[in-house]
């Protein structure tokens, strides 16, 4: 018999641990780089001080003795400064493919708790919209509905980049930028493993679990639940800025339309993961913005 309240509590600290990783890394400038003004500000101000002291008038050969001092304590000066010893602690500076990883890694690791705790729970595949009785649940019939979708949220989403430009407001790009490989061997990485694992897991828990689960075990309605998760889903997409968390909430809630009436898991995944793909694609490799 499956135990609704057990496998709720677990989707509940699993929930909470993500957007608390989401938040913290939000604190988390990748792309800073070590602040290289303040010695020159210093070596500029011993310079004047210098300069003020040759003001008086004198003659060439004080004029040339003064410089020569002048040089050489700047020289000192600029050596002192630059000592290893007084240098500030600068920011680990993160490779595209570490990210990759550690992303795959946690989201991988989430995922696979949530399914064991299913298993564990007993909770019946169809209500996290795996039917193997409907072939729009897990069939090829799915499979293109994900692809038609998107496809259609891909395209939305470029309108939706365009007219908010337009309008003046900035769309977020960083976290992508950091995100993209430079090698082949990263693209692998990332079409073949990080993204099928980042639209596995989120689909899982924020349409799967929030909204089939929930409404199946508790009788609550799907739509509330829809709005509920899709709530969720913009706020652990916060790193990509205030107009990305808005497009992400109605990207989700899309998604969540289409996991009511398809009772699809497959179909949202298919989904998710061409919208991402479609974005490092033809936004980081091909360098097209439609914003």
């Amino acid at each position: 018999m499956p135990n609704w309240t057990a496998f709720s509590g677990l989707t509940g600290v699993v929930l909470v641990l993500l957007l608390s990783l989401a938040r913290l890394s939000q604190g988390q400038d990748m792309s800073e780089r070590p602040n290289e003004s303040t010695p020159q500000s210093n070596s500029n101000h011993e310079t004047e001080a210098f300069t003020t002291k040759d003001s008086d008038q004198q003659n060439e050969a004080e004029i040339s003795t003064n410089t020569t001092e002048n040089t050489n304590s700047n020289s000192n000066s600029n050596r002192q400064l630059s000592s290893p010893s007084d240098e500030a602690p600068t920011q680990p500076q993160f490779s595209a493919g570490m990210l990759l990883a550690n992303v795959a890694l946690s989201q991988g690791l989430f995922g696979f708790i949530l399914v064991a705790g299913a298993w564990y729970t007993a909770i019946p595949p169809a209500a996290l919209g795996l039917d193997v009785r409907d072939p729009l649940s897990v069939g090829l019939l799915a499979v293109g509905v994900g692809v038609v979708t998107g496809l259609g949220l891909y395209a939305a989403n470029a309108v939706g980049a365009a007219s908010a430009t337009a309008l003046g407001y900035e769309y977020e790009e960083q976290l992508r930028d950091l995100l993209t490989p430079e090698t082949p061997a990263g693209w692998v990485l990332l079409l073949c493993g990080v993204l099928p694992i980042i639209a596995g897991f989120e689909e899982l828990l924020f349409r799967g679990v929030l909204i089939g689960v929930l409404s199946s075990g508790f009788a609550i309605s799907p739509w509330f639940l829809a709005g509920g998760s899709s709530v969720a889903f913009a706020v652990g997409h916060g790193a990509q800025g205030r107009l990305g968390i808005l497009v992400t909430g109605i990207l989700g809630f899309a998604l969540a339309v289409v996991f009511i009436y398809t009772n699809s898991l497959l179909a949202v995944v298919v989904a998710h993961y061409l919208v991402n793909a479609l974005e490092f694609i033809i936004g980081g490799a091909m360098g097209i913005e439609w914003g």
